[in-house]
């Protein structure tokens, strides 16, 4: 009997296989994973590793600064499969460092676009521990980039 998890439709694709979802050489050098994606909302998480402490052995500001800017982006940019993908780049991002991370800690920063227009978009983003607890969150700016197919 055939396995139908292979051929079903409700079967869920990963979201690598997917090329609107595929990261880009810094994500995966970071190492923050995509876990969920809808118009308008992401949710991507991120576990703390050694490479991710400064000399006071907490999470570096860039990295958090990276989660941020990573998840408003997206939340600006999803679109349903066969779509023309979108893509955009940051004008402008405003980030507060509220709690510091350590290592083997899970982040889970959530963003949401918030308006705009046909070029740009604004998000914000808020950036927390397995906890709950806050460490971080954030505003951007971001344009619009035309892709051709």
């Amino acid at each position: 009997m055939p396995d139908s998890s292979k051929t079903s439709p409700s079967a869920k694709a990963e979201p690598a296989a997917d090329p609107q979802r595929a990261h880009g050489g810094f994500a995966d050098l970071v190492g923050y994973e995509l876990v969920s994606w809808e118009e308008d909302i992401v949710e991507i998480t991120l576990t703390v590793a050694a490479r991710h402490l400064n000399r006071s052995g907490v999470m570096h500001g860039g990295v958090l600064s990276t989660l941020i800017d990573a998840a408003c982006g997206y939340s600006g940019c999803y679109t349903a499969a066969g779509e023309m993908p979108r893509r955009a780049f940051t004008l402008s991002l405003t980030c507060n460092f509220i709690g510091a991370a350590q290592e083997a800690q899970r982040l889970i920063a959530r963003a949401r676009r918030t308006g705009g227009g046909k070029s740009v978009f604004f998000a914000d983003c808020e950036v927390l521990d397995q906890d709950g607890r806050m460490i971080g969150s954030g505003q951007g700016t971001f344009k619009y980039i035309t892709l051709r197919r």
